[in-house]
């Protein structure tokens, strides 16, 4: 892949101004990007294969965009759909429903190998350390930290509350959250039948410690 260091100040993905020429070219380097990412994965995703297909100057995205990763990153944003928080006031058990559901709608929905690519992002090893113009290395964390926004901003809110210390089984947020994705991912990868929301139902309830009067242990 190749990469890039910004030769001038770079306003890291967010226009500086109200200059619609800044808005359209930086939209324009981001469908060329997506497209790319779609067609080809991450390795497609170089300097000159983003000004070809966008006719925008190099100088231009150097101005958008600091480094390839971040290039990547702002894509990943715009190909990978936000899921919305439920409403606040709903019970903590039905929030969670109806945050798994609506996750698991969006990964039925996202194209496959937008998702794997996004789940790839945020493994430790899978992606390698890029080397810019200078011989720094630009890491992957500013990837990794969108991606993982993306899917998880929601649930953080959720599970960092006194409900959810006092009503999971599992208090690790990171485990807590597998618990509840892992199924619906791994339904994802292996072709079953997407889990509705009787099986979001069901995951929930699983992971949810039991009713003080249950009589459970």
């Amino acid at each position: 892949m190749n990469a890039f260091a910004a030769p001038t100040p770079a306003d890291n993905g967010t226009p500086a101004d109200n200059d619609p020429r800044r808005a359209r070219s930086r939209a324009r380097l981001l469908d060329a990007a997506a497209g790319l990412l779609s067609s080809g994965g991450v390795e497609a995703v170089t300097v000159d294969a983003v000004t070809r297909a966008s006719k925008v100057a190099r100088a231009t995205l150097y101005r958008h965009f600091a480094s390839t990763n971040q290039l990547i990153a702002a894509t990943f944003e715009r190909l990978l759909p936000q899921v919305d928080a439920p409403a606040a006031n709903l019970p903590f058990r039905e929030r969670l429903v109806e945050l798994l559901d609506r996750q698991a709608s969006l990964i039925e929905e996202t194209p496959m190998h937008i998702t794997t690519l996004a789940w790839l992002a945020m493994g430790r090893n899978q992606l390698p350390e890029i080397a810019t113009d200078s011989g720094a290395p630009d890491g992957v964390d500013t990837l990794r930290s969108v991606v993982r926004d993306r899917y998880r901003r929601t649930f953080d809110a959720i599970l960092d509350t006194p409900d959810a210390r006092a009503q999971l089984r599992v208090q690790d947020p990171d485990l807590a959250i597998c618990q509840l994705l892992g199924p619906i991912v791994f339904a994802r990868l292996t072709g079953l039948p997407r889990i509705d929301r009787a099986g979001c139902t069901l995951l929930v309830d699983a992971a949810l410690l039991p009713p003080a009067d249950s009589g459970e242990r």
